[in-house]
């Protein structure tokens, strides 16, 4: 059985304090990926002007570029100093796995799998003599007793429930993606990508022919 957390820490006590003083609107995403050990930074609701000059001021950050340019998104391969731990050095230091984190008015929150629930206490006890102000949200402990009828993550099934009950795919819709998100505590962006990776699971759960879905 392991154990998933979902935190709440202020910028300030951890990662970024300077850029989310000057950017007080942005929004900040991390993007995973297995090829790497810090993840890339999806940042919105700024202009590329000003994030250059937020990090370039930002004593945490030894090197920024940008990566891509989609809309209102940038994409930012962020490195930081030697000096600067980081939310994930924080949060993943006893073997944890950090399976989402964003930002928004100046709070991240992040969601890391541990694999028991005093691994979990001993992360937290360990930010509060650090002085981090962390507030954990929610403990959810995964067992692999019982199948699941379907490869949906709970998060996803969570997102499409809220989203049902919500009228969020009535026409015309009853609630935007960005009132939702607020609902369910997380970023709008965090919401589109767990709503796409559901309809790619349901998708290909309908489609493929039995026995071939891995």
């Amino acid at each position: 059985m392991s154990t998933i957390a979902e935190f709440r820490v202020p910028a300030a006590d951890t990662t970024l304090a300077v850029t989310f003083d000057r950017l007080p609107d942005a929004t900040i995403e991390l993007e995973s990926a297995v090829s790497r050990t810090q993840p890339c930074l999806w940042v919105a609701d700024v202009d590329q002007t000003a994030v250059d000059a937020a990090f370039s001021g930002d004593p945490s950050v030894e090197r920024y570029d940008l990566l891509v340019e989609a809309g209102d998104r940038l994409l930012y391969d962020v490195a930081f100093t030697d000096e600067t731990e980081t939310l994930c050095d924080k949060l993943v230091v006893d073997g944890g796995s950090l399976l989402e984190a964003w930002a928004t008015n100046g709070w991240w929150q992040a969601r890391v799998r541990y694999q028991d629930r005093e691994t979990l206490c001993d992360v937290h006890d360990r930010l509060v003599e650090q002085g981090v102000s962390v507030d954990l949200r929610r403990v959810t402990d995964v067992t692999t007793a019982a199948p699941s009828d379907t490869r949906l993550t709970p998060e996803q099934k969570e997102a499409l429930e809220a989203a049902l009950e919500r009228g969020y795919f009535e026409i015309p819709r009853e609630i935007s993606m960005e009132e939702l998100a607020a609902e369910l505590g997380i970023s709008h962006q965090a919401l589109s990508e767990r709503l796409r990776r559901a309809y790619e699971t349901l998708v290909n759960e309908e489609i493929q022919p039995v026995g071939e879905q891995s």
